[in-house]
């Protein structure tokens, strides 16, 4: 079916109808769009809520009164379901062939056996599923919109598994850039005067631990270069103070009675 034909055979048989207002065509074009995505298959299941949002109809009376005058007009099939879990059926006719062709259509679906409209309907249920819905229909629509919130997980997961690879990388990059060395510094409240003297001593000695082994990791060595600095800082100051008095060195006290006769 040629959805272009169908269009033009549309827009020529509502010009002559007078019965037609605005909200009708919306709601037809509406009811077409979900008809495309269904590759044109009859029926196609809508729910009231989806039709009125892409139709823009915001009264329930003023939907029901102009889905029921299609039908009556000759331009769609209504079966209504009454069932706020189960979505209503609609057949469309096709406006791109001849009036002859067209009728015939109409007469087809018109006259279909119990059994086939029973087949119709037992395919809808299964392609909807038994259980019931969260929403009143599940057609072309929900499951394209299903699958792009899928897509953006996906895109969502494989963004965040990127940025872990990238910190793991960032840490066991060896030598590190100084920027990031005064930046981790920073982070665990030292300085950059700090940093670079880490920076300095592993530059110097190829970056290897204990002079032997390569580095694996420079944020391990920070740390525990930062450990020892507070453990060296914390004995200098108990050998420097006692109870809050500084003490000096006992090479530099000079007494009195000292003899300057005495041999060095």
């Amino acid at each position: 079916m040629n959805y272009i034909f169908h269009l033009t055979g549309f827009y020529d048989k509502i010009q002559e109808d007078n019965r037609l207002n605005p909200t009708h065509i919306s709601l037809y074009l509406a009811l077409f769009q979900f008809w495309n995505l269904n590759r044109f298959r009859n029926p196609i299941s809508i729910s009231r809520n989806e039709m009125m949002k892409l139709s823009k109809i915001s009264a329930f009376g003023t939907y029901h009164k102009c889905i029921k005058e299609l039908q009556e007009f000759g331009y769609i099939e209504y079966i209504p379901s009454f069932n706020p879990y189960k979505g209503s059926l609609v057949n469309l006719f096709s406006f791109d062939n001849s009036e002859a062709i067209q009728n015939l259509n109409m007469k087809r679906i018109k006259k279909q056996t119990a059994s086939e409209q029973v087949a119709n309907r037992m395919r809808i249920k299964i392609d909807t599923g038994s259980e019931q819905a969260l929403i009143p229909s599940i057609n072309s629509t929900n499951s394209l919109n299903n699958k792009q919130l899928k897509d953006n997980d996906h895109s969502r997961i494989f963004d965040e598994e990127n940025l872990l690879l990238k910190k793991k990388n960032r840490s066991i990059e060896i030598p590190p850039n100084i920027s990031e060395v005064e930046m981790y510094f920073l982070e665990k409240d030292s300085t950059k005067f700090e940093a670079e003297r880490f920076f300095n001593h592993y530059e110097s000695n190829g970056w290897l631990v204990g002079g032997k082994s390569k580095m694996k990791n420079w944020e391990a060595a920070a740390r525990n270069w930062l450990l020892n600095t507070k453990k060296f800082n914390n004995t200098s100051n108990s050998s420097s103070f006692a109870n809050g008095v500084e003490l000096k060195p006992n090479h530099l006290n000079a007494t009195t009675n000292k003899s300057y006769r005495d041999e060095l």
